[in-house]
């Protein structure tokens, strides 16, 4: 193997070839698409072989291509993991961790939990974006990010975080003047503050299988603060998880809504492209952010 052979050539031929084009692979390495093209040209050179047969509407591999693909792959696996036992070494962890999370979770819990992460590897440039939107983390360019959820994409590495309940709450208010409900056809009486993002939100367990809860809009919104602060204002019943809720629960200020039945949850991942060779910094991140929220976590009730 040619000695010259640069490890940014390989992930820009393994990422070009599992993402399908060298403007998907650009997206998903952060590089521009100029720079992508540059080291997939490099790489060939040094190889003194076409890896990829690339026209204006598609692009192949070629048998060498073919060959060679899995060797890439190998040598950016054992790349990582010699980087990561490096790091292990050091006990240290450097350099940049961009990350993505919804806004409300962002703001009420994982920012806090950052800080105990950060204080532990000052030498991590951490960026931290908050967005409400889907996010695509290999095309956004993401070292990881939380959802609150399930994670289809076949992607991403999806590392369990915490528990996360959802609970039926309202206003001592709301419930004096429309009463409180006790069971689900009275549920569906009454005024409801959706998440605008999520048709089914009220589902609850019942006989082993889930049940649908269609309440009267009173509010759509895909923010989960609003939503908590419009059912304080008195404006309807929501189902919202715990860590929006407790504190106003202690307060008073709201009040829970018990149906005799459970409502569906959900559980916190963080997500990682299966190629990012930030995995240490990540995995070092996870733990952290595990023995900040507990299990069960500390904002349940």
């Amino acid at each position: 193997m040619p000695n010259d052979m640069k490890l940014q050539g390989l992930a820009a031929f393994v990422a070009a070839v599992e993402e399908g084009s060298v403007s998907a692979a650009a997206r998903r390495l952060g590089y521009a698409k100029s720079v992508v093209s540059e080291r997939l040209v490099d790489l060939e050179q040094t190889l003194g072989t076409r890896l990829l047969q690339r026209t204006t509407r598609r692009m192949s591999l070629t048998l060498d291509g073919e060959s060679f693909l899995p060797r890439a792959r190998r040598i950016l696996q054992e790349a990582a993991e010699a980087a990561t036992e490096l790091a292990e070494r050091r006990s240290s962890l450097t350099g940049p961790l961009r990350i993505s999370a919804p806004v409300s979770f962002g703001v009420l819990h994982l920012g806090p939990a950052l800080y105990a992460f950060l204080a532990q590897h000052p030498g991590i440039d951490l960026s931290l974006e908050l967005d409400d939107r889907f996010v695509d983390a290999a095309a956004d360019g993401f070292d990881a990010v939380l959802r609150h959820g399930p994670v289809a994409d076949s992607r991403l590495v999806a590392k369990r975080l915490a528990t996360s309940r959802r609970v039926l709450v309202a206003s001592p208010d709301y419930l004096e003047r429309r009463g409180t409900p006790t069971s689900l056809d009275e549920l569906g009486r009454h005024q409801g503050i959706l998440y605008i993002n999520r048709e089914t939100d009220w589902r609850f367990a019942r006989d082993g299988s889930w049940v649908v809860v269609h309440p009267r809009a009173g509010l759509r919104v895909n923010n989960g603060i609003v939503m908590r602060d419009a059912a304080i204002a008195g404006l309807g019943v929501t189902l919202l998880p715990t860590f929006f809720v407790r504190d106003a629960l202690e307060r008073g200020v709201l009040m829970q809504v018990d149906i005799g039945l459970e409502a569906e949850g959900a559980e916190l991942f963080l997500a990682y492209t299966r190629d990012r060779t930030v995995s240490m910094k990540v995995a070092a991140l996870i733990e952290s952010l595990r023995q900040s929220f507990g299990e069960p976590p500390y904002w349940d009730l």
